[in-house]
């Protein structure tokens, strides 16, 4: 099996929409939300991922499975920063197989810069594989902040991968393989 992050054409805007709902789904353990009067969650920026440039739409898909999506842009919290993962999710049945970690490492190598990762504070599941993906794409060298304010209470992670050497795409398909030994 192969773990593929493409950028998502406007063609596969339904596809993010039905595995947002799913998403919002699993986050409102975390979050008061509740389904509108049509039955969904609703997300009211994804159209804004195929018209603005600031903003990055990814599916990712497992061998030739729909296995989650990612959405990247550039609105943060921190001053300096540049990028920020807006949303991230892995289909439970793919979840503790290291391929969310495989995703991200190859999202970060898609966008150098400064990053922050943002995670609410009762979300401490979200906050350990954030805490455990960027410690070891970085080496260890990032900041952890707390947020705390009337808009959000969470823990921000900060890194900068500006001079990181991307892994060769060989490199990244071992690591792979080395999943379902």
């Amino acid at each position: 099996m192969y773990v593929e992050v493409l950028s998502a054409a406007i063609d596969d805007k339904p596809l993010i929409q039905r595995m947002m709902e799913l998403y919002q789904y699993d986050f409102s353990e975390f979050e008061d939300q509740d389904l509108n009067e049509h039955g969904y969650f609703g997300y009211p920026y994804l159209d804004y991922y195929w018209i603005e440039g600031d903003r990055y739409p990814f599916i990712v898909r497992v061998g030739n499975k729909l296995a989650g999506f990612v959405l990247v842009n550039q609105f943060t919290y921190i001053v300096d920063s540049q990028y920020s993962m807006a949303e991230f999710f892995i289909l439970r049945k793919y979840r503790q197989q290291g391929i969310g970690k495989l995703v991200a490492s190859q999202v970060f190598d898609r966008f150098r810069g400064k990053w922050e990762i943002y995670q609410i504070s009762t979300n401490t599941v979200a906050q350990e594989f954030w805490r455990s993906v960027i410690a070891e794409y970085t080496t260890g060298k990032f900041t952890e902040i707390v947020i705390d304010d009337s808009d959000r209470q969470g823990i921000i992670q900060c890194f900068d991968n500006t001079s990181k050497r991307s892994l060769n795409h060989s490199a990244i398909h071992l690591q792979h393989n080395s999943i379902y030994k």
